[in-house]
């Protein structure tokens, strides 16, 4: 049975920034698309690959349920509970990720 993608309201934001940054402020429209046709591609993956990707652990060694596949240097986090993946942010890997998906919980 396939798995099922579901997109966090933040994930669509991520995508829609991602895009508008490559074609409004490095004006390239076609590295626009691309990039954004090749993070839907991975995410497609997802749907016959199970837990593919690297977990995610926090700077105490913890584990979290995240788990993260990318596109060239963007980073695409997503939890599976069975047959559901559900993909919660899409980030560059340049940011500070564990802040982004923790905020201050880590403290």
């Amino acid at each position: 049975m396939p798995n099922t993608i579901h997109y966090s309201p933040e994930a669509l934001i991520d995508m829609d920034k991602t895009y508008d940054y490559i074609r409004i402020e490095l004006q390239n429209p076609i590295a626009a698309k691309n990039t954004i046709d090749g993070i839907r591609n991975a995410i497609q993956d997802l749907k016959t690959l199970d837990n593919i990707g690297v977990k995610v652990f926090l700077p105490n060694g913890l584990e979290t349920a995240y788990r993260f596949i990318h596109f060239k240097k963007y980073l695409i986090f997503y939890r599976q509970v069975e047959h559901d993946v559900f993909i919660d942010r899409i980030m560059h890997g340049s940011r500070d990720y564990i802040n982004v998906l923790f905020g201050s919980e880590i403290e």
